[in-house]
């Protein structure tokens, strides 16, 4: 939906051509500055459209279009790239997510070739993608700071550790079923040359063990979101590590970690306690969601004890598993339905204060 404030903008520069005496017969005579306002406002097929029939489209794309979705393009996606790409010198967020693979390797070396302030890049579901991509990718963008490969099965491990040493800027990462790319090596490179890591998705990509994952809390200390959900070798040596460095974890998926034990939840529990006095003052001003973790996702974890699972429950009082409000995910975990939050325990006290007339 167009917000007020743009045709509002457009009326505004309309009236002061008119004053300035400028007439418009066809769609060249538009001034480059008004098209680029006229972007803002239409979707990103109807300017691809109208690029295609007017240079002044094209001009306005090439000055002023820092971001753009192709992900609506069932047909010829490579080819459209391959004929944009040249233009988008401006472009800032990319997206190419394809249900149906299209893009190929020659489209993403085109983007690095001439996007050289990319900052986010989305190429999932990208099958048909090799590591020449990557190396492209790498050598062309190095500003990137986001970048989702989620799907993209063929990329090899060598070529995402090439892509870390020159992408050094990357904040979010995904990762999710890259099973070739994704091992201990590719990690430990992650951790030595991406300390800015925020945000790591490895969900499905089962061939990481502790070593990598260590690697990674080592090396990015300040990673808030890790999913590794799926990824059956890691053991409570991964989570002890990520509680011990990264202080700032702030949602952290172990779904279908079956050697998960009790020792990786007191662990978390004990990092909380020791960050007790930061967290406290953000619960005090109200701030319940921005210090601790605040997701876990302990689902078919099957060795865990109520105990242990309560303990990092009450050491974070932003994991909730009241109804409405299930930030701790235990799905499959049986002998765990006797955990509650602190919502859950307050409305007992409640009840239990002002019992009901009949009584």
């Amino acid at each position: 939906m167009v917000s007020q404030e743009g045709p509002a903008t457009l009326d505004r520069c309309f009236e002061k051509m008119k004053m300035e005496g400028v007439v418009i017969s066809e769609w060249k005579d538009i001034p480059v500055e008004l098209l680029m306002k006229i972007l803002n406002l239409v979707d990103d097929r109807t300017v691809i459209i109208a690029s295609g029939v007017c240079s002044g489209w094209r001009d306005a794309i090439s000055f002023g279009l820092t971001r753009l979705s192709l992900s609506w393009c069932k047909k010829n996606l490579n080819s459209l790239v391959l004929s944009l790409a040249p233009k988008l010198v401006k472009l800032q967020t990319l997206v190419l997510r394809q249900d149906n693979p299209q893009l190929e390797d020659n489209a993403v070396e085109a983007i690095a070739n001439h996007c050289h302030e990319l900052q986010d890049l989305d190429l999932s579901k990208s099958l048909k993608l090799t590591d020449h991509s990557l190396y492209s990718v790498a050598r062309g963008c190095t500003n990137l700071t986001k970048l989702n490969l989620s799907g993209c099965t063929s990329f090899s491990d060598t070529a995402l550790a090439y892509l870390t040493r020159f992408c050094k800027k990357l904040r979010v990462l995904n990762l999710c079923g890259c099973v070739e790319a994704v091992s201990d090596n590719a990690l430990q490179a992650i951790g030595e040359n991406c300390n800015e890591m925020q945000s790591l998705n490895l969900g499905w990509c089962e061939n990481i063990s502790d070593d990598g994952v260590m690697s990674l809390a080592y090396g990015c200390p300040d990673l808030r979101t890790l999913d590794l959900c799926g990824c059956v070798l890691i053991t409570d040596e991964s989570v002890v590590a990520l509680a011990n460095k990264c202080v700032h974890l702030r949602s952290l998926g172990l779904y279908y970690c079956r050697n998960i034990t009790d020792r990786a939840m007191y662990s978390l529990a004990q990092s909380g306690v020791k960050n007790k006095h930061e967290m406290w003052r953000s619960v005090k001003k109200g701030k319940f969601d921005e210090e601790g973790l605040r997701s876990l996702n302990i689902s078919q974890c099957t060795y865990l004890t109520p105990s242990a699972v309560q303990a990092v429950c009450d050491t974070f009082p932003a994991l909730h598993t009241c109804s409405g409000r299930h930030s701790l995910v235990m799905s499959g975990c049986l002998n765990l339905t006797s955990v509650h939050c602190a919502c859950i325990l307050q409305a007992h006290r409640t009840h239990t204060a002002y019992p009901h007339p009949a009584h």
